[in-house]
């Protein structure tokens, strides 16, 4: 059986059946992750001896016909922000070198409760804090589509863990794109939950108020799966899922801005593939999207600067200069400047809520830019912020709005479309995304 093309599903069906053995997949996992040549790029540590215990056990339970659900004993990945008993957590940065928590973060707890398989953790940009996925502190994954081009952030591990055939799905988290960016550039699915749905618990933080976390996985069937497992509650039900008569919305404010060519082909291209599937699609100006935008600063970097400040501040040399100048951005920002976008914040989200409420889901090209190629970007600080702002451009729309969405393959390499749902609506709109995503295959 070809495993490394497999989705999470198909190989939880398969393990169901017989015809795969948990213990074998994750040997063989193991080996593919050693003797790939990105594999030290993508993985920051296996966890070898959990893994192997856990799919003993996942077979023991195969074998008596006591599995605990479609996922057990499939081997899927964790981005190096969530914490693992005995095991060095540092979020990608030297200023947490050696951090080993005494327990699992508690979506990882709930997740091996389920039988999933941990294979390790993986490299991500430091304290999660760039949507491009460089990290020259300790490691940055290539991009699936072009092996010399970052492959996104802050999730870059999680995503190309799975891109290259070296997990099932991984885990990731999304403050501003984290999860979008890295699925959309390697041709994944990607969600990005609620905040507050999900619980942070054992997950180092960037900025709780927008930390969110998500899957990205082969396919959407595996994003409803793994949501599920992470929330201990039974999976959203994707069966007859249609796009007939739904209605989308395109939102033509700042989305739609200065796209790279392919990202333009392949967004128009999905378009009129969810139409000619049966939907209906309107095109909108919302104003208060830039209204929002220009909240970013005076929110994200006060937050993460604070949250932060005196491992900062004690070691910055060990810091990548680009990611310690974001930080520090949020240095002098006053009190009352962050209140006050809070509190406009607030307001914009009620309205985005009443003009978006006619609609089942709102689309956007999920990343305005292409992958750009690591050494332009390690030559270039300005190159850097400018490309890195706009690879979390229209992903951010979600998080100030504080909506779920969702990512999937346009068809055309490193292009997204990305769906965006109601707070809380995951459900809905996982079925509207199985539906979208037989339209674009």
């Amino acid at each position: 059986m070809d495993w490394q093309g497999k989705s999470a599903s198909e190989l939880g069906r398969a393990i169901g059946r017989g015809e795969i053995s948990p213990l074998a997949l994750t040997e063989a996992m193991l080996a593919a992750i050693e003797a790939h040549e990105f594999g030290p790029r993508i993985y920051a540590r296996l966890t070898r001896e959990r893994a192997l215990a856990e799919a003993e056990a996942a077979e023991a339970r195969a074998k008596a016909g006591t599995r605990r659900g479609l996922l057990d004993g499939v081997p899927i990945s964790w981005k190096d922000l969530f914490d693992t008993a005995g095991v060095a957590t540092e979020s990608g940065s030297k200023l947490l070198e050696g951090r080993t928590p005494a327990r699992d973060a508690l979506v990882l707890a709930r997740a091996s409760a389920a039988g999933l398989v941990c294979l390790g953790k993986t490299h991500q940009t430091e304290l999660a804090f760039s949507g491009l996925g460089l990290n020259p502190v300790t490691a940055s994954p290539p991009c699936v589509n072009d092996h010399e081009a970052v492959s996104g952030g802050s999730s870059s591990g999680a995503a190309t863990s799975v891109a290259f055939g070296l997990a099932a799905a991984g885990i990731g988290s999304d403050t501003g794109g984290s999860v979008r960016t890295p699925a959309a550039w390697n041709d994944l699915v990607g969600l990005k939950t609620t905040s507050g749905r999900l619980p942070l618990t054992g997950t180092v933080p960037l900025c709780a108020s927008f930390d969110t976390i998500g899957p990205l996985t082969r396919t959407v069937e595996d994003a409803a799966e793994l949501l599920a497992v992470m929330e201990a509650c039974r999976p959203a039900d994707l069966r007859g899922a249609s796009l007939h008569g739904t209605r989308l919305m395109v939102l033509e404010t700042v989305a739609l801005d200065d796209l790279a060519g392919p990202v333009s082909a392949g967004f128009n291209s999905a378009v009129e593939r969810l139409q000619a599937a049966g939907a209906f699609v309107t095109r909108r100006a919302l104003p208060l999207v830039t209204e929002a935008m220009a909240l970013a600063g005076p929110l994200y970097a006060p937050e993460a600067y604070a949250t932060w400040e005196a491992e900062i501040e004690a070691a910055p040399e060990k810091m990548y200069p680009p990611v310690l100048a974001r930080f520090r951005g949020g240095r002098d920002v006053a009190a009352r400047e962050n209140i006050a976008a809070w509190h406009t914040l607030h307001r914009l989200r009620a309205e985005w809520a009443e003009a978006t409420a006619g609609f089942d889901a709102v689309l956007i090209p999920s990343v305005a830019n292409l992958p750009p190629k690591q050494a332009d970007v390690l030559a270039d600080e300005a190159l850097f912020t400018a490309e890195n702002l706009m690879a979390l451009r229209n992903t951010r729309i979600g998080n100030l709005m504080g909506l779920p969405a969702l990512t999937l393959p346009t068809g055309l390499p490193s292009t997204g479309i990305m769906l965006m749902g109601t707070p809380m609506g995951e459900e809905r709109l996982l079925r509207l995304g199985a539906a979208a995503e037989k339209a674009l295959r």
